[in-house]
């Protein structure tokens, strides 16, 4: 072999190598991947169905939604923060976790709004007797309108927070993975809320297998750590007669014969009228039910899930070494059997 063969062969071995470590690096597991769940409420109050599930999956870390931070009198503030009403669970890692309004990368203020989050987070840490906090996360649909914002705030918590030794995470959405990665640690892919609800005779917004498969090519080549959540709730959303929405319900009894009527597995038609909650767990909303309204209930069934889980796994493999449920409520608990969190978590 001549020099210059060689010089060319050894370059493009080099060069493969560099590639392949990247890979490799790109698609390493999270830190200490553990089976966890995401609790989105603002009060900690564990009941025994949702402590059996912690102890029956071996739940190792729960992502803890603290606050939210919204803009208000033209700042960034905080919101809806988490009342600690027992004490947290012990024998699981707590990962306080922020929802940040995109509205706020406007502000002009991130550098401050990362500190004053960061200083809130660990205050409401040692006030509550949270132990031995190694991680925070940040939520937010950032866009490439705030992306530049977005990174720089998150640039600095992570700066404020690598000097205590702890790790900074990001939630990403299917339509993020287009963009650049977030400086961040890690990823949660949230493998849910993957469609619009404005239409009633849409798809699943909760999670269809299509609007996937849109991303599924994206996720070989995206260049940061990644875990995934996945989703065990439903959605109650309102359409008006004209099939326009209206609002998502909670918790409303669809089988109260007085106020509805089944008119498909999936569908009911209002035959009263009345005020019923929203969304919000505190009633503070209302929302005004007419007859003739529908309410389509989406729930994405097991096999849908793990078909899902499945085919990012064969794109990425690894993704599932940490799954996330996405919530921690008895109520969605009951949805489904114990033998699917376990193919869940174990990618079975």
């Amino acid at each position: 072999m001549r020099w210059s063969d060689c010089h060319c062969f050894l370059f493009a071995l080099a060069a493969a190598l560099c590639f392949a470590v990247a890979g490799c690096s790109r698609h390493q597991p999270v830190d200490n991947p553990q089976p966890g769940v995401y609790y989105w409420r603002t009060t900690l109050r564990l009941d025994n169905t949702e402590r059996d599930f912690l102890a029956q999956h071996h739940i190792g870390k729960m992502y803890v939604r603290y606050f939210d931070v919204v803009m208000r009198d033209g700042r960034p503030m905080p919101n809806a923060t988490l009342q600690f009403l027992q004490p947290v669970p012990t024998g699981v890692e707590i990962i306080p976790t922020v929802f940040v309004m995109e509205e706020c990368m406007r502000s002009q203020m991130v550098d401050e709004m990362a500190r004053l989050l960061v200083e809130r987070v660990l205050q409401m840490n040692e006030t509550n007797d949270v132990p031995d906090v190694q991680e925070l996360q940040i939520d937010c649909d950032w866009t490439e309108q705030s992306q530049t914002a977005y990174f720089a705030f998150l640039n600095k918590v992570g700066e404020l927070l690598h000097e205590r030794k702890m790790q900074l995470s990001a939630t990403i959405r299917l339509h993020q993975l287009r963009m650049a990665p977030p400086p961040v640690d890690y990823g949660v892919l949230m493998v849910y809320n993957t469609g619009s609800v404005r239409r009633m005779d849409q798809r699943s917004p909760i999670l269809d297998k299509q609007d996937v498969a849109t991303y599924l090519g994206d996720l070989e080549d995206y260049d940061l750590k990644l875990c995934a959540a996945y989703p065990n709730f439903d959605w109650q959303v309102l359409y008006g007669s004209d099939g326009r929405y209206k609002a998502i319900l909670y918790d409303e009894d669809l089988n109260d014969s007085s106020v509805y009527r089944q008119v498909a597995p999936d569908r009911w038609v209002a035959i009263s009228s009345r005020d019923i909650p929203t969304l919000n767990e505190d009633a503070s909303q209302a929302t005004w039910v007419v007859v003739g309204d529908s309410v389509r209930l989406f729930r994405p069934s097991a096999e849908l899930v793990l078909n899902t889980a499945r085919a990012l796994e064969k794109e990425r493999p690894g993704i599932n070494d940490q799954v996330i449920v996405y919530s921690l409520n008895s109520k969605n608990i009951k949805q489904y059997k114990s033998s699917y969190y376990e193919s869940l978590y174990h990618h079975r």
